[in-house]
């Protein structure tokens, strides 16, 4: 089972949480990426995130359908936000259910650095004094 998503509503880690549960698995790996306050010492005000939805929901499917094949899952949720987030807001949640823990890590951890390179999901961020459009992988 999976859950993918890319919507303008805040995000519920509880839900996505349960959605990867299942009493086949002996490890969850739950990823929470939240708006923070700082970018390269220039003070962060909020996010602004624009996405393809239709294209952006198709290659998170692609990462899902990968981790089902590398790490063997049980469950992969991917959610990312749209829209103007203040800092401490949640943009991403992702959430793998594996049968051993170590592979629920590792697939969390593709899971998110894929989505930053791959994904069509842009970022702005907003200072006191500008914005600016960035790259949104690391």
């Amino acid at each position: 089972m999976k859950s993918i998503e890319v919507s303008a509503f805040p995000l519920q880690v509880a839900d996505c949480s349960r959605l990867a549960g299942c009493p086949e698995a002996g490890g969850q790996a739950l990823f929470i990426g939240t708006v923070r306050n700082q970018t390269q010492d220039k003070k962060v005000l909020k996010l602004l995130f624009e996405a393809y939805i239709p294209m952006a929901e198709k290659e998170m499917e692609k990462i899902a359908h990968q981790i089902y094949e590398r790490w063997k899952a049980l469950k992969v949720v991917i959610h990312h936000r749209v829209g103007e987030l203040e800092v401490g807001e949640i943009a991403v949640i992702i959430a793998i259910s594996t049968p051993h823990r170590s592979a629920a890590f590792e697939a969390c951890k593709y899971a998110i650095d894929t989505l930053k390179m791959t994904v069509p999901i842009w970022k702005k961020e907003i200072f006191e004094d500008g914005e600016i459009w960035v790259a949104a992988h690391p």
